[in-house]
C-alpha cells in the first residue's frame, strides 16, 4: 500500500489539493518518526548489578559488575495489534449482519470508525493497557530478583530478594509509562494525517513499528553472524600459527 499512498499523495499535490509545503512536511515527519522509533526501540534502562568477592581454593577473585537491561518498550508491537483487532471486532460483526443487526450495533460501528473521537480515545487507552499487560506477562521481577540472589548478585543499596523485586518492578513501571506513551504517539500520527490533512498515508503506526523492528532484528543478527565469523577466522589463524611453530 505504501507505493500507492505515495503516488496518491503526489497526485493530490499535482492537482493542487495538497500544497508542496504539506507534502514536504509529511516526508520530513515520516523520516523523523522512523528515526524516533529506532531511538526508542534501542532505548534501555540499565540497572547496575554487582557480585561480591569469592574465593576458589587459594585464589581470591575480585567482585564483578554487570547490568540488567530493561527495554523501554518491552511489549514490542503487541499492544497496537491487539488494540486494533479489538476495535475492528464490532465492524466485523456488523458486516456479518448487514441490515439485520440491532440499531445500537450500527451506532457503535459508526462511532468506532477511523478518525472518530471515540475510536482514537479507545485506541490509545487499549494500547496503554496492553503495553502494561504484556510487559507483566513477559517479565517477572520476582523471578529476576530470585535468580540474582541465587547467583550472589545484588543492586547496590537494595537488599536482595523481595526489596530487589519491588525496586525492579518500580523501575519497570516507570519506563513502561514512557513506552506506552511512545506507542500511542506513533499510532496516533497516521490517524491524524488521514483525518485532518486528508493525506492517503496508509503506512500506519503498526506497520511502521513492525517494519522497523524486523529490520533492526535482521541487522543485529547479521552483525552477530559477521562477528562470530570473524572470531572463527581468528581462531583458525592462531591454530595455524601454532602448528607452524
Amino acid at each position: 500500500q505504501l507505493p500507492s499512498a505515495i503516488a496518491g499523495t503526489l497526485e493530490l499535490g499535482r492537482q493542487g489539493a495538497l500544497s508542496t509545503g504539506v507534502i514536504l512536511a509529511v516526508i520530513v515527519m515520516a523520516v523523523a518518526v522512523i528515526a524516533f522509533i529506532v531511538f526508542m526501540e534501542r532505548a534501555q534502562r540499565r540497572l547496575l548489578i554487582q557480585y561480591p568477592k569469592r574465593q576458589v581454593g587459594n585464589q581470591m577473585f575480585e567482585g564483578q559488575s554487570s547490568h540488567l537491561p530493561l527495554k523501554l518498550n518491552t511489549s514490542g508491537v503487541i499492544p497496537p495489534i491487539f488494540a486494533s483487532s479489538l476495535l475492528l471486532l464490532p465492524t466485523t460483526v456488523a458486516n456479518f449482519n448487514t441490515g439485520k443487526g440491532p440499531e445500537w450495533l450500527s451506532i457503535i460501528t459508526t462511532e468506532l470508525g477511523h478518525g472518530r473521537p471515540a475510536f482514537m480515545a479507545l485506541y490509545i487507552a487499549l494500547i496503554v493497557f496492553f503495553a502494561f499487560f504484556y510487559t507483566a506477562v513477559v517479565f517477572n521481577p520476582t523471578d529476576t530478583a530470585e535468580n540474582l540472589k541465587k547467583h550472589g548478585g545484588f543492586i547496590p543499596g537494595i537488599r536482595p530478594g523481595e526489596r530487589t523485586a519491588e525496586y525492579i518492578d518500580y523501575v519497570l513501571t516507570r519506563i513502561t509509562v514512557v513506552g506506552a506513551a511512545y506507542l500511542a504517539l506513533v499510532c496516533w500520527i497516521p490517524e491524524m494525517l488521514i483525518t485532518y490533512l486528508a493525506v492517503p498515508f496508509y503506512f500506519g503506526g503498526t506497520s511502521l513499528l513492525i517494519v522497523v523492528s524486523v529490520t533492526m532484528d535482521t541487522v543485529a543478527q547479521i552483525q552477530g553472524y559477521l562477528l562470530a565469523h570473524q572470531y572463527e577466522g581468528l581462531i583458525k589463524r592462531s591454530k595455524l600459527r601454532g602448528r607452524r611453530r
